[in-house]
């Protein structure tokens, strides 16, 4: 059995172990967007899959380990693609506007990702029982719009405000607009990115 975590100075994975550890990752974020967190057994995803149960215990120590490296391998590929459209841009206005605009426009075509993420973060648990994901966890999140922020209050392009209370506000935002998107599927993501950009563009403004 394989984890994700590897004693340092162990040989890394191999393309074909990258590609089957990616396969499942993509089968667990449908599986789970089906049926939801609770019936997303490891044996039901090896069966999406086309492999043996094995073949993912080999690959990840778990079912919590597996959730978890979903979550973060779809995290990472929001942030690749945000950051892809924020480079070159300098002004403040231009990165807020863009960070809100670039993860609508990465997720609108990873409905099943939103859908999965939802239930692993209401249903995934530590140890101790406690939420593994939440507020707690975003503080990533927050400091890189804090960075945005700060900016613009240099240059002067945003009136003074608590770029902590303001990144809050703005990642709820973003939540709540992608719950009520899979809970209305006819909404149109992209405008109400739009609005959502023009709203904390004016509430920053000078």
């Amino acid at each position: 059995m394989r984890s994700e975590n590897e004693p340092a100075g162990q040989k890394g994975r191999s393309f074909i172990e990258e590609a089957r550890r990616a396969q499942i990752m993509a089968s667990t974020v449908e599986v789970i967007a089906e049926v939801g967190f609770a019936q997303a057994s490891l044996a039901r995803i090896a069966q999406h899959a086309g492999i043996s149960k094995g073949v993912i215990s080999y690959h990840f120590a778990g079912k919590d380990e597996l959730m978890e490296q979903v979550v973060e391998h779809t995290y990472k590929a929001i942030a690749e693609h945000v950051m892809a459209k924020m480079e070159g841009l300098t002004s403040a206005t231009e990165l807020l506007r863009t960070h809100i605009t670039a993860v609508a426009e990465h997720m609108r075509g990873h409905r099943s990702q939103i859908r999965a993420l939802g239930e692993i973060f209401g249903n995934l648990r530590t140890a101790d029982g406690k939420p593994r994901y939440g507020m707690h966890t975003n503080e990533e999140l927050y400091q890189g719009m804090e960075y945005v922020y700060r900016l613009g209050q240099s240059t002067g392009e945003f009136r003074r405000f608590d770029p902590r209370v303001m990144a809050v506000t703005q990642q709820a935002a973003v939540d709540h607009m992608f719950a009520y998107w899979i809970t209305h599927p006819d909404h149109d993501l992209e405008a109400h990115a739009t609005e959502l950009a023009d709203l904390m563009e004016r509430a920053c403004r000078a």
